[in-house]
């Protein structure tokens, strides 16, 4: 039966959801829309769940008042080292400034002299954001970046005196899907000798959009300028009247080995500019990083493809998190956990028959290939269970090859 207490009754992790309202959930077909849809509603109405936890027989009866689902940008920040501070901004949203001091503050209070910062994978957001997050880093008057268009005049963004970063040693992290708001904040930082770019090159939106609301509730978005680097390198990579080969050129990238070998990368002479510094930079569409480092394809087997594909890692790492709750919180955070935390080889063949009775067979070439890769990731999904992106993000990044070279640059050693 459900139970009810006088005292109130918090929903913890690992809880079941059984019931929602009255409707029964669990065990029977139900897909997660329909649960999100029993779920949500109106901002400030209520819903009543009952859940089964772990150790109790009974189900408890907890009643949520609904409120807006917060999107956070900034994934996470944390001391690499005790000089160099790592933040993450996986997007750049109208609340992604405040995030972002809120985040590295507190490090520099830690002790961050130096740091590394991750826009890898970042698909961009709105030009405020990267222009306030630039100003954190460049005192007043440097140009940040410029728009221009056939029938728009130029416009320059500059920075402020605003800023709390503003001397410590700078390294931005880019990769083939950081797309442009991150690449504005790349090409800024790198053309005002503030930064240097560590990874592979960006990949190249730099048009603004202007939108009309239509009358009916619809917009229209019309492209009319854009976005340049301070030194006049433009974001955007070049397109004419062969849409296909536009379209289709990030498979070009792949096939001409852009990933593995900056090599592989030419431009010529015209695209060619320099900064105040006098440290060459290229054009032609995304930003180029000062020290390539090569996509790492040393774990990749069919065989792991299939398994992160399947979900069932992330399923199996899950219900260990469960299981082992007590135990896992008895470290003291994401780092701890990162630092202290052991995957054995039971606990690998425990996973290994899991992924067995789920139809994914052992292929021993390909385990032996991706074993390494395979004991991060799962170590990775438990910390995140227990200590959120932190405990996610310690573990990856201790055997991230661009972090490694970043860190080593910033230690002033060759990579």
């Amino acid at each position: 039966g459900v139970q009810t207490c006088a005292l109130p009754i918090w929903i913890m992790a690992g809880d079941k959801i059984i019931l929602v309202g009255s409707k029964k959930i669990a065990g029977v077909k139900i897909t997660n829309k329909e649960v999100f849809g029993l779920l949500r509603g109106k901002k400030g109405t209520e819903v009543t769940i009952s859940v089964m936890r772990r150790g109790t027989r009974s189900l408890q009866k907890v009643s949520i008042t609904r409120g807006e689902i917060p999107l956070y940008s900034v994934d996470v920040a944390y001391m690499l080292t005790p000089e160099i501070g790592y933040v993450k901004i996986s997007r750049f949203a109208m609340n992604t400034h405040d995030e972002f001091v809120n985040a590295y503050t507190p490090l520099v209070k830690q002790g961050m002299k130096k740091m590394i910062l991750d826009l890898r994978g970042n698909p961009g957001g709105v030009l405020p954001a990267a222009v306030k997050i630039c100003d954190e880093f460049l005192s007043k008057g440097y140009t940040i970046v410029y728009t221009e268009g056939k029938a728009s005049p130029k416009r320059i963004h500059k920075s402020t005196s605003e800023g709390g970063f503003e001397n410590g040693e700078l390294v931005v992290l880019l990769d083939e899907g950081s797309a442009s708001a991150s690449e504005i904040v790349a090409g800024a930082l790198q053309d005002n000798d503030r930064a240097v770019i560590v990874g592979r090159r960006s990949f190249g939106k730099g048009l603004v959009q202007e939108q009309m609301d239509l009358e009916d509730g619809s917009a229209i978005r019309l492209t009319i300028a854009r976005y340049y680097t301070p030194t006049g390198r433009c974001i955007q990579k070049p397109y004419g009247e062969n849409n296909e080969a536009y379209y289709e050129e990030e498979y070009s990238r792949l096939e001409k080995g852009e990933l593995y070998s900056a090599d592989s990368i030419k431009f010529p002479d015209s695209l060619k500019f320099r900064t105040p510094g006098g440290k060459v930079v290229y054009g032609g569409g995304g930003i180029m990083p000062d020290i390539f480092v090569p996509i790492d394809t040393t774990f990749s087997s069919s065989y792991y493809s299939k398994i992160m594909y399947s979900g069932l890692l992330n399923n199996f790492s899950f219900q260990y998190s469960d299981k082992n709750r007590t135990m896992l919180n008895g470290f003291k955070s994401g780092l701890n956990f990162s630092e202290k935390f052991n995957v054995t080889s039971q606990l690998m063949n425990e996973l290994l028959a899991y992924l067995e009775k789920n139809n994914i067979k052992k292929d021993e070439p390909g385990f032996r290939r991706s074993a390494d890769r395979m004991k991060i990731q799962l170590k990775a999904f438990i910390g995140r269970s227990i200590f959120n992106n932190e405990g996610y993000f310690s573990v990856v990044n201790r055997a991230d090859k661009t972090i490694k070279s970043a860190i080593n640059l910033l230690n002033g050693k060759t990579n």
